[in-house]
């Protein structure tokens, strides 16, 4: 089976993180798709909006996304896009997680 997902790099350093991420994600064994889409200033100086509707139609019909930091503009520019998006879970590290890391990491 293979799981399609929304992929959003973000920008700054939104790119290196979510590329990261992918890898592990893939390292797993498990098959993505993935559909990806830009939003935040990437998309803005490009699409002329931060938020495209292909970027929601996209979440909409997979179900499912992965977000890289985006910039929130401070003062003017455009409204941050992150309260635009559909709920979402915020996955920070955390100890269990750093334990899971170095167990994995064993296994290599």
């Amino acid at each position: 089976m293979t799981y399609k997902i929304t992929l959003i790099p973000g920008d700054g350093v939104g790119p290196e993180v979510t590329e990261a991420t992918r890898r592990v994600l893939e390292a797993s064994g498990v098959s993505f798709h993935w559909d990806l889409a830009y939003i935040g200033s990437s998309a803005q100086n490009t699409l002329g909006t931060p938020l495209p509707d292909s970027v929601l139609e996209s979440i909409r019909k997979n179900r499912v996304a992965l977000k890289g930091p985006v910039t929130t503009p401070v003062g003017s520019g455009f409204r941050s896009v992150n309260v635009a998006l559909p709920a979402c879970a915020r996955v920070k590290p955390t100890p269990a997680f750093l334990q899971l890391v170095k167990m994995w990491t064993s296994l290599l």
